[in-house]
Order: C-alpha cells, then sequence, then structure tokens
C-alpha cells in the first residue's frame, strides 16, 4: 500500500526542475544525454552528501539496492559507477553553480529578518577563505606548497543566515585579497574580514560604492592620528581615532579618513585593533561587529564535517568543483526546508535525521518533529514484570 512520498521525495519538492533545466539549457548540459539525465546526477550526488557515501562505488550500491524506489524518489535512470564518474567528469560545474545560486537567493529571501546579534539593520557579510587539501598523486593540477596541493574555496557569507551569498574556487597559492576583486560591493552594507583583506585600494573601491568594512590592523601598518574621541575603558575601548594611512602611497590609495578602534576583551585580555569606513557607529558596536565574522569561520568547519568535500569522487578540477558545489546547495536546501516548516532544530540535527530517514515514507515535518510522547515513568498496573525485584 502506498502511504506517501518518501523523505527524500519531500526534500526535493522544494527545488525548482524549472530553474534547474533553465541553468542546464544555459550550458548544453544534456546535450547527447539519452538515459542519466543533469537531474539524475544531481539527485545522485545529493543522495550521496545527505547520507555520507565514502565513493561512487558505494553510491552505486546503496542506489541499486534501493532501485524500486528510485523512480518515486525522481531519479529516473539506472545508476551505475562509470556513467556518474563520466557525468562528473564531463558536464560543465557551472550548471550546479547557477542552480547553487537560485537556492541562494531564496534562502536569503527567507532568512532575511533573522537576528543578528547586533542591534544593526543593515546586511553584514563576513568573507574569509579555507584550504581544502588534496591528495598529490591524484590532484597535480592542484600545486601548493613542495609537498602539500590543494585548492582555496573563498566565501561571503551572509551573517543573517547564515548562508553563503558568493563562493569561489581558486588555487590555493591565490592570495585571499584578490577576492575583493571579484566582489560588486552592495550600498549601505557591511563586510567584516580579517588583516589579510587589508589593501588601501580596493577598501576604496568599497568606501566609493557607499558600502562599510570592519578589519583589524597589522603590526607595521603605519597610521597618523587626526582625531582623537571620548573612549569608555568600562566598556574595553581604550581609543577611538580618526586617522589616515601615513606613507604617501597609502594616502593616495585611499585618501579618505579612516577610524581606528582599539578594544580589548573583558574575557581573554586580549588587545585588538579595528579599522573601518564608518565613522558614527558605537565604538563598542565595531568590536561586537567584528566578533560576528566568527561565523564565517564556523561555516567551514561546519561543512568540512558535515558535506563531502575534503573527500572527492572525482579527481578532475570539473568533478571537484560539481561535488563542491552541489555540497553548497544541498546546504542551502535543508537551510530553506527548516525555515518553510518552521523546525525548532539545527542545521546539524536536520542532517543527522535526513541521512537515517531519506527513505522512510513519512513528512519531513514528522521526521524531524523533536517533540515526540514519552513513556510515562510509572508502570501501568496490568503489565506482568519480567524480574520480581
Amino acid at each position: 500500500m502506498q502511504l506517501g512520498r518518501t523523505v527524500f521525495a519531500d526534500l526535493i519538492s522544494h527545488l525548482s526542475p524549472r530553474s534547474f533545466h533553465t541553468c542546464v539549457d544555459r550550458y548544453r548540459g544534456n546535450y547527447k544525454a539519452s538515459r542519466f539525465s543533469c537531474w539524475d546526477q544531481f539527485l545522485s550526488m545529493a543522495f550521496a552528501q545527505l547520507t555520507y557515501r565514502e565513493s561512487l562505488r558505494d553510491i552505486e550500491a546503496c542506489l541499486r539496492a534501493l532501485q524500486p524506489r528510485l523512480y518515486h524518489m525522481g531519479i529516473r535512470a539506472r545508476i551505475a559507477r562509470s556513467t556518474l564518474a563520466d557525468a562528473n567528469e564531463t558536464r560543465d560545474w557551472r550548471i550546479y553553480a547557477d542552480f547553487a545560486q537560485v537556492l541562494i537567493t531564496d534562502a536569503r529571501r527567507l532568512y532575511a529578518h533573522e537576528a543578528l546579534g547586533v542591534d544593526l539593520a543593515h546586511t553584514v557579510y563576513a568573507l574569509d577563505a579555507t584550504i581544502i587539501d588534496l591528495c598529490l598523486t591524484l590532484f597535480p593540477w592542484a600545486p601548493y606548497t613542495a609537498t602539500q596541493h590543494a585548492i582555496k574555496l573563498h566565501t561571503l557569507l551572509d551573517l543573517r543566515g547564515p548562508i553563503p551569498t558568493v563562493v569561489r574556487i581558486t588555487p590555493a597559492r591565490e592570495h585571499d585579497v584578490h577576492f575583493l576583486d571579484t566582489l560588486i560591493p552592495e550600498a549601505g552594507a557591511f563586510y567584516l574580514m580579517d588583516r589579510g583583506y587589508l589593501d588601501f585600494t580596493r577598501l576604496y573601491v568599497l568606501t566609493t560604492a557607499g558600502a562599510f568594512f570592519v578589519t583589524r590592523t597589522k603590526a607595521n601598518l603605519c597610521l597618523t592620528r587626526r582625531v582623537s574621541r571620548p573612549a569608555d575603558p568600562d566598556q574595553g575601548i581604550r581609543s577611538d581615532q580618526l586617522v589616515v594611512p601615513t606613507h604617501t602611497r597609502s594616502r593616495a590609495a585611499y585618501p579618505a579618513p579612516l577610524r581606528r578602534v582599539h578594544y580589548v576583551d573583558p574575557d581573554t585580555g586580549q588587545h585588538l585593533v579595528f579599522l573601518t569606513n564608518h565613522v558614527t557607529l558605537p565604538a563598542l558596536t565595531i568590536a561586537h561587529l567584528y566578533r560576528a565574522r566568527w561565523q564565517v569561520e564556523l561555516f567551514f568547519k561546519w561543512i568540512k564535517q558535515h558535506l563531502r568535500i575534503k573527500a572527492f569522487y572525482g579527481t578532475s578540477p570539473n568533478a571537484v568543483k560539481t561535488q563542491i558545489w552541489i555540497a553548497i546547495a544541498v546546504y542551502v536546501l535543508v537551510a530553506i526546508v527548516k525555515k518553510r516548516l518552521a523546525l525548532d532544530v539545527t542545521l546539524h540535527q536536520c542532517l543527522q535525521v535526513l541521512s537515517v530517514t531519506l527513505f522512510e515514507k513519512q513528512p519531513i515535518s514528522s521526521a524531524l518533529f523533536t517533540d515526540h510522547a514519552q513513556f510515562p515513568a510509572e508502570t501501568v498496573g496490568n503489565q506482568l514484570q519480567l524480574l520480581d525485584l
């Protein structure tokens, strides 16, 4: 008897097939694909992400064992390791990158009014990069050091979510600051970044676009004080100053005044010196804003622990990028479902439950509902006891 669709099918129902096929047609993804379509590839790889499959053989074995249910999951083709490997190697990874951007747009709309932790109505982004290690022999196209091959994942994270809004995959040797060259600054938004992005020419582009930034100063950065503002040592603010670059070349690159805030963390006693182009926010808010930047570090840690982006099913650049973008799409999809269904669970709990209930025939909301009735503490009167204690 048909009891309903599976949890996997319920999850996939939150995707837009029309948007997906628009991305496929843009790059002719299904050209000469008679049996194994891009949609089949996406669903197979999404299954691998959600159930933590280790290899293509693992994916093939599990999906073939579930062959009678694949049609109801949306997978129309018979899964073969070689077919999936060829699709990952040859089909343009930009198909899945574009589709992930569609999901990111939907997710940002849903999370637009999420609490930020700071009393601020502006959009706040955190940007950073992380290294993904690769095998020396299997990935010769990604040299990093003499003993290490790797790629770098640059991310611009919307802290209301948090949702990755811009993701760029580059060789690991590329410096983090070049990521700023690819951004289109959003007027009125805040960009939180570490000292590795301190480049006056690029920061002035943000300023001229009407955006704001908060970063940290370097030890060898020379700044000349112009104005000192009142500081509250009880809040940890040691100084609040308007400064300009000391060196002529730096001043030419950034001709506008900057604000330097010296803050001492009351919990750790650590001295932190921030640099920003916003001159009216309270100094303590600047410090709290930079603290929120830590969410991008937690995002990198989270996806490395809970998604398959450290072990890859293919060895070509196209296969690696395809797997990373599908992993990001799965992450955003789970975030969308969590918000639409108003689930009071974390993303980690969502993934853990989904990994063992994908083929159960029940709604997602039922599978992830945590307030289940508990057994009563007292034994029922007519229940026989096994042991007389």
